[in-house]
Parts: C-alpha cells; sequence; structure tokens
C-alpha cells in the first residue's frame, strides 16, 4: 500500500498537498485498491466556493458510486480534466496523474486537523 509521507490525508480517505494556499486533493491508493475499477469520475463544483465536508464530486467504479469530500474549506479553481478520457488513471497513479481538484485553501488552520501518513496508516491498519 502507497502512502506517500510527504502528504495529508483525511478519514474519508482523500490524501492533500498542501503548496502555499492551494491544495491539490485526490483519493488515496488504499481507497482506490477498495473500489475497483474506476471508469468515470465527476466534479460539478468548479468555480464554486466549499466548506470542509462538503461533497465536491463523485466516483465511480464498475460496483458502486462513492461521494468525494472536500478536505478543506475553500474555492475548487481546477479540475483534473485529464479524467474526463481517462479516468482509470486514479488506479494507476492515484497521488500523480490521477489527482482530482486543485482548491485555493480559504482556512488555512484546517490543515492542522488533517492526518499525517502514519496516522492514516494506522486508520487503515497498513
Amino acid at each position: 500500500m502507497n502512502i506517500p509521507s510527504g502528504l495529508k490525508y483525511t478519514k474519508d480517505h482523500e490524501w492533500v498537498k498542501i503548496d502555499g494556499d492551494i491544495a491539490t486533493v485526490g483519493i488515496t491508493d488504499f481507497a482506490q485498491s477498495e473500489l475497483g475499477d474506476i471508469v468515470y469520475v465527476e466534479v460539478e463544483t468548479l468555480d464554486e466556493t466549499l466548506d470542509k465536508e462538503e461533497v465536491f464530486g463523485t466516483v465511480e467504479a464498475v460496483k458502486t458510486v462513492s461521494d468525494l469530500f472536500l478536505p478543506l474549506s475553500g474555492e475548487i479553481i481546477e479540475f483534473n480534466e485529464a479524467l474526463e478520457d481517462e479516468p482509470e488513471k486514479v488506479n494507476s497513479d492515484p497521488y500523480g496523474d490521477g489527482w482530482m481538484v486543485k482548491i485555493k485553501i480559504s482556512e488555512p488552520s484546517e490543515v492542522d486537523d488533517l492526518m499525517s501518513a502514519d496516522d492514516y496508516k494506522a486508520l487503515i491498519g497498513a
């Protein structure tokens, strides 16, 4: 199970890469493996400002559809449009080409509530 140490994590199995006031968000290797083959990623919240833990989109796998929860409050400023044609990138490279959205963080203090890689490993029993 790949859990990069330089990222932050949520109990909902999203990962977050912080770069100044911009956060890149995707789902973890654990989440994509639990979902199985991902066939569609939908994000209809581009340019919207959402609160932490609000649903920002959905990911559809062969057997299920799962909501995506925003790990930090902010404005969704970019969607990974490559996922429209190649949603399987979430399976093959969840921490790289399979990222989902970028957000402009509006509440920087919320970053402190995210889990470290070690905390996330403990959550999933890795």
